[in-house]
């Protein structure tokens, strides 16, 4: 993940796939479980700051099953759901079979130059390796003038609710995972990686770094969620 130090995540790419292929079929529900159902409202606030267009083209990377992309889509945005893992496309695309799913590396990603107006992944980037990499490519695909959205796990910014907020998820989201996924220990995984993620004003100088411009961002939930943004010099 570039600089960022993964404390104890030394899972190869394709352990992370095979991680991911293995929650495939009850991922959405178990999201919506594990979040208390904040998932919503929080892909709500996504489809509000990419302000899809009619006949914009939308990548929506780490897409999983593509319920992240469905609101792009509802406001006649051609979207591209893109993600590594297969298991994740093959569920998506018996829910959404018209929609153009493709499987790809967010660090080498399989479109040309300057052929997105907007991108933007949903709790993805920290799943993905080299993250300035998966930014530099976001940046390359971006036409100029588009836009980035990244929402992703953060830090909550009031101590005391941090504090509770690293308990819940060390200590009660395993047996709720184990309640409600095929693969509780995925979800351990997560929560040591959402632990071990930059903080908002960390991610946005990354994203500063990979050439992407106007970054601001905004906290969710207290800063469980952050909302990060972007431009690409026209």
């Amino acid at each position: 993940m570039g600089s960022v130090t993964r404390a104890n995540l030394d899972k190869k790419p394709h352990e992370v796939a095979s991680m991911f292929d293995d929650v495939a079929a009850n991922y959405d529900l178990t999201n919506d479980v594990l979040s208390l159902g904040q998932d919503r409202r929080w892909r709500k606030e996504v489809a509000k700051a990419v302000d899809a267009r009619p006949g914009q083209k939308v990548l929506d990377l780490a897409a999983g099953t593509a319920t992240s992309s469905q609101p792009f889509a509802r406001a006649g945005a051609y979207v591209v759901p893109c993600d590594f893992s297969l298991g994740m496309l093959r569920v998506g695309k018996q829910r959404h079979p018209w929609m153009p799913f493709t499987a790809g590396d967010g660090t080498k990603l399989p479109f040309r130059d300057d052929v997105f107006d907007a991108v933007t992944i949903s709790f993805g980037l920290r799943n993905i390796q080299d993250t300035e990499q998966a930014l530099r490519e976001l940046y390359r695909v971006t036409k100029p003038g588009g836009r980035v959205v990244i929402s992703e796990f953060s830090h909550p910014t009031w101590g005391p609710f941090r504090t509770v907020y690293e308990e819940y998820l060390m200590r009660a989201l395993p047996p709720v995972a184990r309640a409600v996924s095929s693969n509780p220990d995925a979800y351990v995984y997560l929560a040591e990686s959402i632990r071990s993620w930059p903080d908002q004003p960390s991610l946005a100088a990354l994203l500063r770094k990979a050439g992407w411009s106007k970054v601001a961002w905004r906290d969710l939930t207290g800063g469980i969620v952050a909302l990060h943004r972007g431009y690409k010099h026209p």
